[in-house]
C-alpha cells in the first residue's frame, strides 16, 4: 500500500507544478560601468535596448547620476574627481524617452578611493542665478513608477549658516496621495526633524530650461527668480492648506557661498490621479537662517504621463470650482523636444483652443526659447515668438532662434534641447459645464508634424442648493389641499444629465368619502325602527416628500426629469362626526331621535409609501428660477397626484 501511496503522492506533485503559473520577474537592467584612475571616475551606463513607439521620433535615454559626495550630473558619461579617500555610493536613474517598455531598474554600485591623483576637484556648482534654491526632477511621473527629486540650497550670506529646509507634497485637492517618500540621502550631515507645520498655491514658476539665441550658443537661465519671503509663518500655513505630507531637514555650518544637494526618491501611488493632462506639484520652503523668518519659496510643477515623451501638452484646469472659475485665469503649456541631429531655427505650434474660453484675454506667461513677440507688419531679423489667433487655434512660431538638437554633436545636456510655451487665457461669458479637450501639433522646421496628447480641462461637481414651494393637486381625493416647502441638491449648473434628490415637508387636508351603515332594528312589541349612522371624516396630516431624480436639460430653458419618491406619513388626525338618526318604522318618514358625537385619532410616522414620478420645469434650467409640473403615481390606491411648483437653485 505504501508504494501506491508513494506513486500517487509523486504524480500529484508533478501534475500541481504542471498546473502552477509561472510569473514572469523579467525586469529591465541598466548596470553602472565605471573607470577609476586614483579618485578620478569616468561612469557609463549599459542599458538594454529601446523599444520604439510607432510613429514615434527615435528613443533615447536620459540619465540622472547621484555620485556620492553631494554631486549629480546629468551627462550620459560623466566625469567625476572626488575630493577625499574613502567608500562611495553612485545611483543612476534612467529614463526611457520614446519608449514602449518600464525604466530599466539600476543597483548603486560602490566606488572606493584609495588615492588622490587628481586635485582638479570642483565644488558643488553655484546656483546664485536661481537666487540660491533649486528644485529638479529626472522624470514627469508615472504611475507606479519611481523618481528623484534634487533639492539644490546655497548659502548667499557672508557668514557660516544654520537653517531649515522643508519639501511639501501631495497636494490636498486631489482624493488620493499622489507620491510615497521612500527614501531621501543627504551628504552634509542634514538630519530630518519632525515639527507641526502651519503653512493657496503660489504662481511660482520652478522651470530650469537653457536659454536658446540666434547664436550658435547656448546657456542655462532662470526664467522667473525664487521668490524670496519674510513671513515664514504665513508661508507654512499656506503650503499646509495646500499639501498632505511634509519632509523637514535641519542643515548646520554652511559656509558662505557653499551649495549642498538633497537627493529624494518617490514612488508615484497606483491611486495616482490618471489624467495625463493634470498638473501635480511640490513645494520647497528654504530658510536659511533659523534664527530669522526670512526664507524662499520654489513650486516644482509635473505633468503625469504615461510614457516619458517630451513634447507633450497640460493644463492646470483639471479639477476646477465651476463657481469661482469665472474668475480665475487657465494655465496651459506646451512642452517640446528637437530629437534632431541639428539645431532648429523655426518652431510651429498649433494649438487647439475651445469654444468656450475667450480668446480676447489671452495672455503668454512665459516661453523658451525666451524671446520678444514678433513685431507687426515687419519680416523678422532676430529671434521672436509670432502668434496667430484664429477661430478655433492659436498659432505660435519660433523664429530665428538656435535650440539644438538631442543627437546634435556636442550637445551633452538634452534640457537644452527642450522649450515650451505657456499661456493663459479667461472664460467666456456663456460658457458650459462640461470638460475640454485640446491638443497641439508641433512643427520643427520643415519637418512632419508631431502631434501632443490632450490636455484637458474639467469641472468639480459643486454643490447646488435650491428652494423649492408649490401645491399637489389629489384629482381622487374630496376637497382636499396641499401646501408644501422644501429643499433640493443637485451638482451646480449640471449641463445634460444629472441627479438630484429633494426633501418637501407638505401640509394635507382631505375628506374620506361618507359612510353611511343602516339597521332595522325590532321592538319586544314588534314596532320596528330604521337606525342610520353617518360617519364624515376629514384627514389632516403631515408628509415628507423624498424624490430621487435623474434629470436632462433640454436647454438653458426647459428640462426634464424622472425618478423616484418615498412619501413618509410624519403625523396624521382624523377627525370623525358620527350621526346617528332613528326612525320610526323601515322608513325615514318620522325622525324619533338624532345624536350627533365627535372622536379625534392622531398618530405619527404610521406609513411609508413608494412611487415614481416624472417632471418638467421651464425657465432657468441650470441656475436661477423655474417653475415646474410633476406627476406622481404612488403605489396605494386614489394617492396619484398632480404638483405645481416654483424652485429657485443657488
Amino acid at each position: 500500500m505504501k508504494p501506491q501511496l508513494s506513486i500517487f503522492f509523486l504524480l500529484f506533485s508533478i501534475f500541481s507544478i504542471g498546473q502552477t503559473k509561472v510569473k514572469d520577474t523579467i525586469t529591465r537592467r541598466a548596470n553602472i560601468i565605471y573607470n577609476q584612475n586614483g579618485n578620478q571616475v569616468t561612469y557609463k551606463p549599459e542599458t538594454p535596448p529601446l523599444i520604439p513607439i510607432a510613429g514615434a521620433p527615435k528613443p533615447s535615454y536620459s540619465y540622472l547620476w547621484e555620485l556620492g559626495d553631494g554631486h549629480y550630473s546629468k551627462e550620459a558619461e560623466p566625469k567625476h574627481v572626488y575630493k577625499n579617500k574613502g567608500n562611495y555610493t553612485t545611483r543612476l536613474a534612467v529614463t526611457n524617452n520614446y519608449d514602449n517598455g518600464k525604466p530599466p531598474a539600476t543597483r548603486p554600485k560602490k566606488v572606493v578611493v584609495n588615492d588622490i591623483t587628481d586635485t582638479n576637484y570642483k565644488d558643488i556648482a553655484s546656483i546664485a542665478d536661481q537666487n540660491g534654491f533649486s528644485i529638479i526632477k529626472n522624470c514627469d511621473p508615472i504611475p507606479e513608477q519611481e523618481m528623484v527629486v534634487v533639492v539644490s540650497y546655497q548659502n548667499l550670506e557672508n557668514y557660516v549658516s544654520n537653517g531649515k529646509l522643508y519639501l511639501f507634497y501631495n497636494e490636498k485637492q486631489f482624493k488620493s496621495n499622489n507620491f510615497e517618500l521612500t527614501d531621501f540621502r543627504t551628504y552634509a550631515n542634514e538630519r530630518e526633524v519632525k515639527e507641526i507645520t502651519v503653512a493657496a498655491v503660489n504662481d511660482l514658476d520652478d522651470t530650469k530650461s537653457y536659454l536658446a539665441s540666434a547664436e550658435n550658443t547656448f546657456k542655462t537661465k532662470k526664467y522667473r527668480n525664487t521668490t524670496t519671503e519674510e513671513d515664514l509663518d504665513a508661508s507654512l500655513l499656506d503650503a499646509n492648506k495646500t499639501y498632505h505630507n511634509v519632509s523637514v531637514l535641519e542643515f548646520d555650518d554652511a559656509n558662505p557661498g557653499e551649495t549642498r544637494n538633497v537627493f529624494y526618491t518617490f514612488k508615484t501611488t497606483p491611486e495616482m490621479i490618471k489624467d495625463t493632462s493634470a498638473t501635480v506639484t511640490m513645494r520647497g520652503i528654504f530658510v536659511p537662517n533659523r534664527s530669522y523668518k526670512n526664507h524662499k519659496i520654489k513650486n516644482l510643477e509635473m505633468e503625469i504621463v504615461t510614457s516619458h515623451d517630451p513634447n507633450k501638452m497640460g493644463s492646470n484646469g483639471s479639477f476646477m470650482n465651476y463657481r469661482l472659475v469665472r474668475f480665475k485665469r487657465v494655465n496651459f503649456k506646451t512642452r517640446f523636444q528637437n530629437n534632431g541631429e541639428g539645431p532648429a531655427r523655426m518652431i510651429r505650434l498649433e494649438t487647439d483652443i475651445p469654444d468656450m474660453f475667450d480668446k480676447k484675454t489671452f495672455k503668454i506667461e512665459s516661453m523658451y526659447p525666451e524671446c520678444p513677440i514678433c513685431p507687426k507688419d515687419e519680416v523678422p531679423t532676430t529671434s521672436c515668438l509670432d502668434t496667430i489667433i484664429k477661430q478655433k487655434q492659436i498659432f505660435f512660431t519660433f523664429k530665428n532662434i538656435y535650440l539644438p538638437g538631442s543627437e546634435q554633436k556636442n550637445v551633452h545636456e538634452k534640457d537644452s534641447t527642450k522649450g515650451f510655451v505657456k499661456y493663459s487665457m479667461k472664460f467666456a461669458e456663456d460658457f458650459h459645464k462640461v470638460k475640454t479637450r485640446s491638443r497641439t501639433a508641433i512643427i520643427f522646421d520643415k519637418n512632419e508634424p508631431i502631434i501632443t496628447n490632450y490636455a484637458t480641462t474639467r469641472f468639480l461637481p459643486g454643490i447646488s442648493i435650491g428652494a423649492k414651494a408649490g401645491y399637489n393637486l389629489y384629482p381622487d381625493l374630496d376637497n382636499s389641499t396641499s401646501y408644501f416647502v422644501g429643499a433640493t441638491i443637485s451638482p451646480f449648473k449640471s449641463y445634460r444629465f444629472y441627479w438630484q434628490a429633494e426633501w418637501v415637508n407638505a401640509l394635507n387636508k382631505y375628506n374620506s368619502a361618507v359612510e353611511v351603515i343602516e339597521q332595522i332594528n325590532t321592538g319586544p312589541n314588534g314596532s320596528r325602527q330604521l337606525v342610520r349612522t353617518t360617519t364624515a371624516t376629514e384627514n389632516k396630516n403631515v408628509n415628507w416628500e423624498i424624490p430621487v431624480l435623474l434629470r436632462y436639460n433640454i436647454n438653458n430653458y426647459i428640462g426634464i426629469g424622472a425618478g423616484v419618491q418615498a412619501n413618509l406619513n410624519v403625523s396624521s388626525e382624523q377627525n370623525q362626526t358620527i350621526q346617528n338618526d332613528t326612525y320610526e318604522g323601515d322608513k325615514e318618514f318620522f325622525l324619533i331621535s338624532s345624536t350627533t358625537n365627535s372622536n379625534s385619532i392622531k398618530n405619527t410616522f404610521t406609513d411609508v409609501n413608494y412611487g415614481v414620478l416624472f417632471d418638467l420645469t421651464a425657465g432657468f434650467a441650470r441656475i436661477g428660477p423655474s417653475l415646474g409640473a410633476r406627476y406622481v403615481i404612488n403605489f396605494e390606491q386614489d394617492f396619484n397626484y398632480f404638483q405645481f411648483y416654483g424652485i429657485w437653485k443657488f
